[in-house]
C-alpha cells in the first residue's frame, strides 16, 4: 500500500475512499472513531497531523524530510490525487467546464459548508439553539437553490462528465439531506445524490470506511 487513509466515521473523510477507488489507487483504511460524548476525533489523530482533523492521508511512496508525506484538507488531499492519478477525473477539457470545476470544488468546504456547520453546532445550545438555527435555515435555502438550479441543465457539476468535484459536493449535500432540508422539493439535487449513490466506487468505499450516517 501506498496510501493510507486516516479515516473518522461519519465525516468528510469519506470522500477520500470514495476518490481512491475512482481512481482505482491502492490504500490502507486507519480508522478512527469519534468520542461518544464530544463527537470530536480522538486525540491519536493529532500523532498524524498537528490538527488532529480527519482526512489526512499518507503517501509512502513520497517521503518527505521526516518520513511519509503527509497531506490534510479535503480538498487539498482531492488536487494531489488528481494529479497523482494524470488528471484522471481532474478539469474537463472544455474552459467553462474546467471553471466550473475549479468553482465547485472549492464551494463544497468554502461557501456551502460552512452554514451546515453552524447550524449543527448552535442546534445543540439548549433553549436559544433552535431559534439561532431557524434564523441560518434562509442561507442554507439560497445555497440549496442555487445547487439545484445549477443540476437543472446537466448531469454533474462540472458539465456532462463526473469529476472530483462531485466528489467535494458529495458530504455537504448528504449532510443537507440529513438534517438542513434538502428533499424532493429539489429534483435535480436528489437525482444527483441517487446517482452518486448508486457507482459502484461510491459502494466499495463504503465497505471500507465502516460507519457512515449519509449515504
Amino acid at each position: 500500500m501506498t496510501i493510507i487513509v486516516h479515516h473518522l466515521e461519519n465525516s468528510r473523510s469519506q470522500r477520500i475512499l470514495w476518490l481512491l477507488e475512482e481512481l482505482e489507487i491502492p490504500y490502507d483504511v486507519k480508522r478512527y472513531e469519534r468520542n461518544k460524548a464530544t463527537m470530536l476525533a480522538p486525540p491519536e489523530l493529532r500523532r498524524v497531523h498537528p490538527l488532529g482533523k480527519s482526512p489526512v492521508i499518507e503517501d509512502t511512496a513520497a517521503q518527505a524530510a521526516t518520513g511519509p508525506r503527509v497531506i490534510a484538507e479535503t480538498g487539498a488531499i482531492v488536487e494531489y490525487l488528481v494529479d497523482r492519478a494524470d488528471g484522471k477525473l481532474g478539469a474537463p477539457p472544455k474552459r467553462d467546464d474546467a471553471l466550473a470545476y475549479r468553482f465547485w470544488l472549492h464551494y463544497a468546504e468554502g461557501s456551502l459548508m460552512p452554514p451546515l456547520l453552524v447550524k449543527l453546532v448552535v442546534s445543540r445550545i439548549p433553549l436559544l439553539g433552535k431559534r439561532v438555527a431557524a434564523r441560518i435555515q434562509p442561507m442554507i435555502d439560497r445555497h440549496l437553490d442555487y445547487v439545484e438550479a445549477s443540476l437543472s441543465d446537466h448531469p454533474w457539476f462540472a458539465g456532462d462528465s463526473f469529476t472530483a468535484a462531485d466528489i467535494m459536493m458529495s458530504f455537504p449535500l448528504e449532510a443537507a439531506r440529513s438534517r438542513a432540508g434538502l428533499d424532493a422539493s429539489r429534483p435535480h439535487t436528489i437525482a444527483w445524490l441517487e446517482r452518486i449513490h448508486a457507482r459502484p466506487a461510491y459502494q466499495r468505499a463504503l465497505a471500507a470506511g465502516g460507519p457512515y450516517a449519509y449515504a
